[in-house]
């Protein structure tokens, strides 16, 4: 049984990293699509188990220079309205957000980069990714926006003491975050060469930034990568209630099926 997901990338260097690493030694084929790149997206996820939208430099609101967006808020308004797993990452996050009902904005102090401690709200206890993690959790932050309004019944799962929505769910398969669940240090170390304006808005220099993630790195790979197997199952889950697979061809994307090429 072929368990297959889309996953969205928009820009280079902003891969599925840990999360995907994960989801491929489980089994899972990720298709990665790189607008980016002139690739085109799907008009349709018939044919896919999940929907994987990651992260990047853009603004949620960025459509004159990433023309691809409204094609990826598209299909997140199809994947929620199909029950389809769905995993928003940062920029992917905020995306969801906005689909949903929420209400995304620029924050108005500094941007939150690097390591900093998650806090567990209650309603994580029962959450299927969040549930039984511990009460804080670290976690790779690099984000200029913040979600200000969650969607309307969605519940806040973690924050961080300046921005309390870093992760929320829409029904029962769809979250986003606000954090970098797939960053570890390598990632870390190539971001810092390009966000020398955050991190000083921030007050941190690069080698601070690489050498807490690298000193934190084995305790995100052991909660990170938890949850991605959790998401993983989320997504065997669907497809075993379903009672079907991806019906016939995939849908002609211009970009190939290639789990191996993972950042």
């Amino acid at each position: 049984m072929t368990v297959r997901v889309l996953a969205i990338e928009h820009e280079d260097g902003t891969g599925p990293g840990l999360l995907g690493e994960t989801l491929v030694q489980l089994g899972l084929v990720l298709d990665i699509a790189r607008p980016y790149l002139g690739e085109r997206l799907p008009t349709t996820l018939v044919g896919y188990d999940g929907l994987l939208v990651l992260g990047g430099s853009q603004s949620p609101y960025s459509d004159s220079s990433a023309g691809w967006l409204p094609e990826v808020r598209g299909l997140l308004s199809d994947a929620i309205e199909m029950g389809l797993p769905t995993l928003g990452i940062c920029l992917g996050g905020e995306l969801l957000a906005m689909v949903a009902g929420g209400e995304v904005a620029r924050a108005d102090e500094a941007p939150e980069v690097g390591i900093h401690r998650l806090r567990m709200t209650e309603a994580a206890a029962d959450d299927p990714l969040f549930g039984d993690l511990p009460p804080v959790v670290p976690a790779v932050e690099w984000h200029v926006e913040e979600i200000v309004r969650l969607p309307a019944g969605s519940p806040s799962l973690c924050s961080t003491g300046r921005f309390p929505n870093q992760a929320f769910r829409v029904g029962a398969a769809a979250w986003g975050i606000q954090f970098h669940m797939e960053v570890l240090a390598e990632a870390a170390a190539a971001w810092t060469e390009s966000s020398g304006s955050e991190l000083a808005a921030a007050g941190l220099t690069p080698e601070q930034v690489i050498a807490d993630v690298a000193a934190s790195e084995p305790e995100l790979r052991r909660v990170w990568s938890e949850v991605a197997a959790r998401w993983a199952e989320v997504v065997r889950d669907r497809r075993r209630q379903s009672g079907i697979g991806p019906s016939g061809e995939l849908p002609e994307t211009g970009h190939a099926s290639s789990p191996a090429r993972l950042r």
